[in-house]
């Protein structure tokens, strides 16, 4: 297989699947290294592809069939209240997409997450804890920002009251 199948392929096993893909599970299913499969998502980005790496593997946009609109949410509290502030969130209908901070050296910083339930929330903070890895919003003293999509305006209205009654949203 050349590289260009290869990376054809990639595309095409992450157009199949069901959920995200890990570069470790794509790396076994066509031979090669975790490294190439990194490779070669860098340049299947490069070259236009939306492939988005999330916490559980990567994935591409799945094509919206209802309406949705996307939001910036800007948030601020302690890493202690991810989980409510996410749960909020996708309780209400609502996808967490990235989460971006303003770093005052950096500029910003933004990750991908694409959270749509409760089970991606879990594994995120799970993979958080097993790396040890600190939230983004540690450097921004809490302060972060979260793209949001949405269904509908209620579903926007029922994020918005739950995250201001627990004084996450600013």
């Amino acid at each position: 297989m050349t590289t260009e199948e290869r990376r054809e392929e990639v595309l095409q096993r992450l157009q199949e699947a069901a959920g995200p893909l890990s570069g470790t599970k794509l790396a076994r299913q066509l031979g090669v290294s975790r490294q190439i499969i990194v490779g070669d998502i860098s340049i299947l980005r490069a070259s236009g592809k939306q492939v988005y790496a999330t916490p559980r593997g990567y994935v591409l946009p799945k094509e919206r069939t209802e309406a949705s609109e996307l939001v910036t949410l800007v948030c601020k509290h302690s890493a202690e209240d991810m989980e409510r502030e996410l749960n909020a969130i996708v309780d209400n209908g609502g996808e967490v997409l990235d989460v971006l901070v303003e770093h005052s050296v950096y500029g910003p910083i933004r990750a991908d997450l694409l959270l749509t339930s409760r089970r991606d929330v879990r594994a995120f903070l799970s993979k958080m804890a097993k790396c040890k890895a600190n939230p983004l919003l540690v450097v921004t003293g809490g302060v972060h920002m979260h793209t949001v999509r949405v269904p509908d305006e209620g579903a926007l209205q029922a994020i918005r009251q739950e995250l201001a009654e627990a004084g996450i949203l600013r």
